[in-house]
């Protein structure tokens, strides 16, 4: 217990540094996890000029001795694919996708139950074909932890599951835009701020038909915000979630939750090709 103790007490200064790798390693040490399960299995390929992807497929041991499969990309450290263990033949289905990321006010962690069928085979190296019918269902458990708030149970797995439906709503607006894709968190963060929040960036960022002279402003979390602007630029359904102020704490406390929606398709087509692996552990 004392060498638990020892970490917390290194683990803590880090834990408001928005550090996705340290977020999600204090989280899952709060939360226990970090010590229910081992691997026993590592496979991965590494980036390489030309490419785009960096994997791993690690098998897990949890204290029951189960096994399982996590697939994690370098891209996208906010997301863990669980899968079940392979059959003889290789066939094998996804069950959930585990995020995990964080921000200055804190961090989200949910587990959303996932479709999908592949194929992967485990000896010196693993080969994964081709997942197909990949598709989310929805989140089954998750935690919040906002500030000096932590939420669990039910009234977390509500939360996120409304974040999760407003998150579904602007992503699907995002997309029918035609904006590029494929980009890192930084260039998608540049992109789509001054979109969402003229009000907050400068005035060079903003777009010329930002403000007009009929438009009304409306006070919400000590900002006021340009309504007319919102009715030019939203669809109906998220002009509430922006001039309430919901929009800007969903992009401060899920901006990679957004970035994960928004990308969907591209980590869907990381699985629409064989990938070999080398066994590292």
């Amino acid at each position: 217990m004392y060498k638990y103790f020892c970490l917390l007490f290194l683990f803590f200064p880090l834990l408001f540094s928005g550090c996705l790798g340290v977020t999600e390693g204090v989280g899952r040490f709060f939360d226990g996890s970090v010590f229910t399960e081992k691997t026993v299995a590592r496979y991965a390929l590494k980036i390489k000029k030309g490419d785009n992807i960096d994997m791993e497929i690690s098998v897990m041991q949890n204290k029951a001795k189960e096994k399982s499969i996590i697939i994690s990309f370098k891209k996208y450290p906010m997301i863990k694919f669980r899968a079940s263990m392979p059959a003889e033949n290789g066939e094998f289905h996804l069950t959930s996708l585990e995020y995990l990321s964080g921000s200055t006010h804190g961090w989200n962690e949910y587990t959303m139950q996932m479709m999908g069928t592949g194929s992967l085979i485990l000896s010196d190296n693993a080969t994964l074909d081709v997942i197909k019918d990949m598709e989310k269902i929805q989140i089954s458990k998750g935690r919040i932890h906002r500030y000096d708030t932590r939420i669990i149970g039910n009234d977390a797995l509500s939360a996120l599951r409304n974040r999760n439906e407003r998150i579904d709503a602007l992503s699907s607006w995002m997309l029918s835009l035609d904006h590029p894709k494929g980009q890192d968190i930084k260039a998608f963060q540049k992109l789509w701020k001054p979109l969402f929040f003229p009000e907050m960036v400068s005035e060079k960022k903003r777009s010329e038909n930002w403000r007009q002279k009929e438009d009304v402003f409306q006070i919400a979390d000590d900002i006021r915000w340009n309504t007319g602007y919102t009715e030019r630029v939203f669809p109906e359904q998220l002009r509430p979630i922006r001039d309430t102020g919901t929009l800007l704490r969903d992009w401060e406390e899920a901006l990679y939750w957004i970035y994960l929606e928004y990308e969907w398709d591209s980590i869907k087509a990381l699985f629409s090709q064989k990938i070999i692996l080398n066994k590292t552990k």
